[in-house]
């Protein structure tokens, strides 16, 4: 008899979905796999009877410059398809960082609603899947959106599997929205040790008419900046033109118009190859609240200063060290729900991840795990709540 395969990288959707429904009803765990940058978020799951991978798909689908969309398969490293955009002068929306070589695949992307700076004014990826087609552990091969072709009755797959983790099925491909490149940026940074400032400089700059490409915050040892992104052939005389508001919330202004490295240095530090990182989701009125409790802890901190989203990067230490300081930041910030990304398992498996509350919400969540993935196949265990 051929033994069990272990790994499989399916070439197209009907072979993904025959691929899970076989492995669905002889009772088997399929873990879901694209570039491998987050296979240790969420909680610490069994080993899988089968790895799922998207490698086999590989292919960028279409690109419609005039439209300003494209269609790419589950397996794209995103730094492939940012090249290609880039050609015709566009983008996709979306920087996340890329892991090693930048290995990070768009169909892993969307299924941990993954996201960067850009977000500012771009918004989440949800907000940039035009389509879907996504593979169900009972055979289904199912789109919505774009090019519909079969739509699953009652429900948005797109906004649905994004951020889902892959606990619902296989991202197949997606239809994305594109936007212009811009060929000139230029960033003005406000730079202060008084949290109380920086949330008063990031206050002021998302209030003030300025059409942001970026909003962001870094803080580190009791020093810190707010830094607004400007794009067009104007950006850095409109980056300039902000000084003065930085200046009168106590911050010390400066433009940078090579900015490339100071923007990289922002999406690196959402992760950390040891430590720990946690994802705290609050408002933008209490960055300042964010940032004292980031020091007593040690820790450092970017963030989206205009939308609430703060990454916590704790430095490395024994797990039940970082177990502890994790416990403290989530008592000292609640009620913002502090979610564990980057941590060794010895730590996800000691502190719940999602930092998830008994409600009405998870209820929702486990029906629909049900509804999509009834013999609970892909990713148990990983997601929110053990789903």
């Amino acid at each position: 008899m051929e033994p069990a395969r272990t790994r499989a990288a399916p070439v197209d959707g009907r072979e993904a979905a025959e691929l899970l429904r076989a492995a669905s009803a002889a009772g088997r765990r399929v873990r879901l796999v694209g570039g491998g940058t987050k296979l240790d978020w969420g909680a610490p799951a069994p080993a899988p009877d089968l790895e799922l991978a998207t490698s086999g798909l590989g292919r960028i689908v279409a690109h419609d410059a005039g439209d300003l969309t494209a269609v790419l398969e589950a397996g794209v490293p995103l730094a492939r398809a940012q090249a290609e955009f880039a050609a015709a002068g566009q983008m996709l929306a979306l920087d996340p960082p890329l892991g090693a070589a930048g290995a990070a695949t768009i169909g892993g992307i969307v299924a941990t609603g993954d996201g960067g700076p850009l977000r500012h004014r771009h918004g989440a990826v949800r907000d940039l899947v035009l389509g879907i087609r996504v593979a169900l552990s009972d055979g289904t091969l199912a789109r919505a959106g774009g090019r519909v072709i079969k739509n699953v009755a009652g429900y948005d797959l797109a906004k649905l599997f994004a951020g889902s983790f892959g606990s619902l099925g296989l991202i197949v491909e997606v239809a994305v929205r594109l936007h212009p490149r811009p060929a000139v940026a230029a960033t003005a940074v406000g730079a202060a040790r008084d949290p109380d400032a920086l949330g008063r400089a990031a206050q002021a700059l998302a209030a003030a008419p300025l059409e942001l490409e970026c909003l962001d915050v870094h803080w580190a040892q009791g020093h810190g900046e707010v830094l607004a992104r400007f794009t067009g052939a104007t950006a850095p005389e409109r980056a300039r033109g902000v000084l003065g508001l930085l200046e009168r919330a106590g911050t010390a202004g400066v433009v940078v118009e090579g900015d490339a490295e100071l923007w990289e240095r922002q999406r690196a530090a959402q992760r950390a190859p040891a430590g720990a990182v946690l994802r705290v989701s609050g408002r933008s009125t209490a960055l300042a609240r964010v940032l004292r409790a980031a020091d007593g802890a040690g820790a450092a901190v970017v963030g989206r200063a205009g939308l609430g989203l703060s990454w916590l990067r704790l430095p490395g230490a024994a797990a039940d060290d970082l177990v502890a300081t994790i416990g403290a930041l989530r008592r000292e910030l609640a009620p913002f729900p502090a979610i564990v990304l980057d941590a060794p398992a010895a730590v996800r498996a000691a502190v719940d991840p999602w930092d998830a509350r008994a409600g009405g919400e998870l209820e929702l969540m486990r029906a629909l795990k049900r509804r999509f993935d009834p013999a609970l196949a892909c990713n148990a265990g990983l997601f929110v709540g053990g789903i």
